[in-house]
């Protein structure tokens, strides 16, 4: 089924329905040239319309055990070519199958190229992802309609729940995680409590935790100021380490400034420099908002820099046991360069013991 996708500034973008599912969200594009299963299933890009530049996309198949998340959350998918015939030994369907079993709006055969610099030129916006024949009145009413801002509400657990079985006992803020998270951790001989994102941090402390663990998710972080008035109170109380929005919750709970990215930071091959050791690692990104430098809090101490922009991917108090970063070490692009994060958060948790 002939499909379009269209963008709030007019442009139009013709493509292949997969099924007939339609949607809006934010759209905005992911530079890796692996990892599509991850990236549908991470909870960071819940309301959003994710556009792959990689032109092959399916060619490894599918498999249920390299979700992020229970299920697909983003708003829709725009990618060029789909395999029909994936191959490896970890395949259990192709990847159309499991768009479809979603019924995530998927629009094919675009020239995601054209999208790509559309959206670098001209900044994230409102997308609608439709059928050929839709009318401009409809198509018009329904670029009309508001974003919803409910992002990390609609990604968080339920309930609370205990993850592994280690030494360290880690209270963890659930705004969006990422199973790769509790993987990393659980390595690290951890035990996580996990926590949905309205949670109190006399209950996440309740549990008598080692050490503290921010999240990843969706959304610009002013848009959740209950998490952040959580973050303020468990400031001091122990270690803390934070990922993308944990990151970000912690900065506004210091007192520092956000600010929105034009087209965001968003693939596996973004190289971050560590400032006090000099050394460059290739990072895992998924971020439309930032740290702005603006009046940075005498406590923050900046110890990572994106190379290609300049932007703060990573501090650590100068006195407390606090550190986060804006990448996410647990998606192993290097593959394992950024895992002594883990490892110093683990350390700061032995310290406090």
């Amino acid at each position: 089924m002939k499909g379009l996708l269209v963008l709030e500034n007019g442009a139009r973008f013709k493509g292949e329905l997969l099924g007939e599912a339609e949607g809006i969200g934010e759209l905005v594009f992911n530079t890796g040239m692996t990892g599509y299963q991850e990236c549908f299933t991470d909870p960071s890009y819940e309301g959003q319309i994710l556009t792959l530049t990689y032109p092959l996309i399916g060619n490894y198949g599918a498999n249920d055990d390299f979700m992020q998340n229970k299920k697909p959350v983003a708003a829709g998918y725009v990618v060029d070519q789909i395999a029909k015939h994936p191959s490896n030994w970890e395949c259990k369907e192709s990847i159309s199958d499991f768009i479809l079993r979603y019924q995530i709006p998927c629009l094919y055969h675009v020239d995601t190229r054209a999208v790509t610099r559309m959206v670098r030129s001209q900044g994230v916006m409102k997308a609608i992802i439709v059928k050929a024949d839709t009318s401009d009145d409809d198509i018009k009413k329904a670029l009309g309609q508001v974003l919803h801002k409910n992002h990390v509400e609609r990604v968080t657990t339920n309930k609370p729940y205990v993850y592994g079985d280690g030494k360290y006992k880690v209270a963890l803020l659930d705004c969006g995680l990422k199973r790769n998270i509790l993987e990393s951790l659980v390595k690290n001989d951890c035990t996580i409590h996990v926590f949905p994102a309205h949670t109190s941090a006399e209950e996440m402390l309740s549990c008598c935790p080692d050490g503290i663990f921010l999240s990843p998710g969706p959304g610009d972080p002013e848009d959740v100021p209950y998490v952040i008035e959580t973050v303020k109170k468990l400031i001091g109380e122990k270690p803390i380490f934070g990922i993308c929005l944990g990151i970000q919750m912690l900065a506004l709970a210091l007192g520092a400034h956000i600010l929105k990215l034009p087209f965001g930071h968003r693939g596996a091959n973004h190289p971050v420099k560590d400032l006090k050791t000099g050394r460059v690692y290739i990072t895992s990104q998924n971020h439309g908002y930032a740290i702005s430098d603006e009046n940075l809090p005498e406590c923050m101490e900046i110890t990572h820099r994106s190379v290609n922009d300049g932007t703060i991917e990573g501090f650590r108090h100068k006195t407390l046991p606090i550190a986060a970063v804006q990448y996410h070490p647990e998606a192993a692009p290097g593959p394992k360069d950024n895992f002594y994060l883990f490892n110093e958060f683990i350390e700061a948790m032995e310290a406090g013991k």
